[in-house]
């Protein structure tokens, strides 16, 4: 009994483990934290980028592990979606221009001269497919 519990502990962590450096190594090797302030324009606040997202996986961690709740109003749901959206979207830029993945696409798709409609397109079926999601499965 007590060698299961210490196998599913040690299981856990060296799981938590390959996770927390895959994602470490997501952001330092392509570099997107530092992209991210160089598109936005705003080197002072690289230590509030950093602590924000280490702060955001940890709550994410916390959040998931205990299966806590929370009754808050639609406003509230609203503004955390919104910054969720926000990250999740600005990582996504950051990631296709460190690796230049649009200009490749339209070039391999020959729409080389109509690349911002192709990010429009993109940009405007996240942007509706969230919202369908949230309106429709999440109320």
């Amino acid at each position: 009994m007590m060698i299961n519990k210490l196998s599913e502990i040690f299981i856990g962590f060296a799981s938590g483990l390959v996770v927390g450096t895959g994602f470490v190594g997501f952001l330092t090797v392509l570099g997107i934290i530092p992209r991210l302030v160089q598109l936005s324009k705003s080197i002072d606040y690289v230590k509030p980028y950093e602590t924000g997202v280490v702060l955001g996986a940890l709550f994410g961690v916390y959040l998931s592990f205990t299966g806590a709740t929370m009754n808050v109003s639609p406003l509230f749901i609203l503004i955390w979606g919104s910054f969720h959206g926000v990250f999740v979207g600005m990582l996504a830029a950051a990631l296709t221009e460190v690796l230049n993945v649009f200009p490749l696409l339209a070039k391999r798709v020959g729409v080389e001269q109509q690349l911002i409609w192709l990010l429009m397109a993109i940009v405007f079926g996240k942007v509706f497919g969230s919202l369908f999601q949230w309106i429709l499965f999440e109320q």
